[in-house]
């Protein structure tokens, strides 16, 4: 193993001067020469510092498991998970490990598969059972687009209830007055109307005054029940102005419907929606939506899990950002908005 005496002596400066060149002392007054020739010949040697050492000898995380709330048809539909798991695949190659995957189909995971991986990703809602399943049989748990309630294991996902405050506020300063929304059930048997972007959207029209249950339709989170629900949204008497969907999917659906009807999407009715899958921005007119960073959240429950097996004790919950989009489907704000 190269020391810093043998590049010190090599160079011609002492070892505490190459020590704090190599840890990067902002305080050290040495000449960018010196300096050079310093790393140069840590280079050349193959010099490693004690924290690349330590590094080397951390556990790595060699395999792990994924598993998923949804069956892989449902996945195959829904864009936004199918992200979601690119983005693990992806830094799992980056990094050398293997996944095994789970999806929501029977037979359960062999628990002797969850007990040897490393480390298991949890992708998406599960009830107190199947939590207690996993927890009993995993090393170290990582819930990805699920916050389970319990400060004890790592997660990552995104604030679905501000990213849909921060829409309906634009909509509404974008003098939009009557704002539809089409959404699903909640996952979890809750209740119709608790799935978190329809509930948000109900408490903020309750709070603004205007909320009106003939336009707030649940069905089922796919592009088909968006062409549905989007045709009785428009046979009413009083039509909306803008329709939020809760998804890309539901939108494509409310886009077929509202174009058989003969209706200008963006001038007779403005369509807002979640996600920005790729197929987004060649509708037309290109949809105004709601980025939501899945491949990020993919990428992220990766690195907690790196971070679990390299010793860190402390829980994580990290939440990513949003971000709208603004295409042709809607009127463009001038100026940022936030949340409420």
């Amino acid at each position: 193993m190269v020391t810093l005496r043998e590049i010190a002596k090599a160079v011609g400066v002492s070892s505490g001067t190459v020590s704090r060149v190599l840890n990067f002392d902002p305080t050290l007054s040495v000449g960018v020469e010196t300096r050079r020739a310093i790393i140069e010949k840590a280079e050349v040697l193959n010099y490693e510092t004690p924290r690349n050492r330590n590094r080397k000898a951390e556990p790595k995380l060699r395999k792990i498991a994924l598993v998923h709330f949804l069956s892989p048809d449902q996945e195959l539909v829904d864009p936004y998970y199918v992200g979601l798991r690119l983005g693990v695949e992806r830094r799992c190659h980056s990094h050398g490990i293997e996944i095994t995957k789970f999806y929501n189909t029977n037979p359960s995971p062999n628990p002797s598969v969850l007990r040897n991986a490393s480390g298991v990703i949890v992708v998406g809602n599960y009830d107190e059972p199947g939590l207690e399943w996993l927890i009993q049989h995993s090393r170290h748990l990582v819930f990805a687009d699920f916050n389970p309630v319990s400060d004890e294991f790592d997660s990552v996902q995104n604030d679905f209830a501000l990213a849909t405050l921060k829409l309906l506020n634009a909509l509404k300063s974008l003098d939009y007055r009557r704002i539809a929304f089409m959404g699903w059930p909640s996952s979890r048997g809750r209740g119709e109307f608790e799935e978190v972007r329809c509930r948000t959207y109900i408490e903020w029209a309750k709070r603004h005054g205007n909320f009106d249950p003939n336009i707030c339709l649940i069905g089922l989170n796919t592009e088909e029940s968006g062409y549905d629900l989007a045709r009785k949204l428009m046979s009413g008497t009083k039509r909306p102005d803008v329709i939020v969907t809760a998804n890309d999917n539901m939108a494509v659906g409310a886009y077929r419907a509202l174009h058989e009807l003969g209706l200008k999407i963006g001038e007779d009715v403005a369509v807002a929606s979640f996600n920005d899958i790729s197929v987004a921005q060649f509708l037309h007119p290109p949809l105004s939506t709601v980025r939501l960073p899945a491949e990020e959240i993919g990428e992220t429950a990766v690195d907690l899990l790196l971070e679990r097996v390299a010793g860190r004790k402390i829980v994580k919950r990290v939440i990513l950002g949003s971000q709208i989009v603004w295409r042709s489907s809607t009127r463009k704000p001038q100026r940022k908005i936030g949340a409420e």
